[in-house]
């Protein structure tokens, strides 16, 4: 193999285990830094493994896996979950997703929620309204 690999960037398995891992972590409502004090590393580090920037070791996965209260096997992407789950988890991993969840779910009247989906399906309209044409 004459291919430099690090030339070519972060391997995408590398890139996807640590979206698993951002996913979780974020999904449990754990900081970075609380992860890196588990791990015995810097929360930069921790940033790294996310980004699939440096790879993750065995050993490193099998501690991370522990406080992320999961397994390695769901960390590499080796589950029988549907794959509708894992689009489920990269939403709740927005910014912001899981307290909007935790409001909305708090919200008792039907016809309230209604409303607030109403509103945020109007808003979204507003900001994807097609950029006016240029002349050419």
């Amino acid at each position: 193999m004459s291919e430099n690999l690090d030339e070519a960037g972060p391997d995408p398995i590398d890139v996807a285990v640590g979206h698993r891992i951002r996913v979780r972590r974020k999904w449990l409502g754990i900081s970075q830094s609380n992860l890196a004090e588990h791990l015995g590393v810097s929360f930069q580090q921790v940033q790294k493994y996310e980004r699939g920037a440096n790879r993750t070791s065995a050993s490193m996965l099998v501690r991370i896996a522990e406080k992320l209260e999961t397994t390695v096997a769901e960390l590499v992407g080796e589950n029988d979950r549907p794959s509708g789950d894992e689009s489920l988890f990269e939403k709740l991993a927005v910014p912001g997703a899981v307290q909007l969840l935790e409001a909305f779910a708090s919200v008792q009247q039907p016809s309230l929620r209604t409303a607030i989906l109403n509103l945020t399906r109007s808003l979204i309209e507003e900001t994807e309204e097609p950029a006016p044409k240029r002349a050419r």
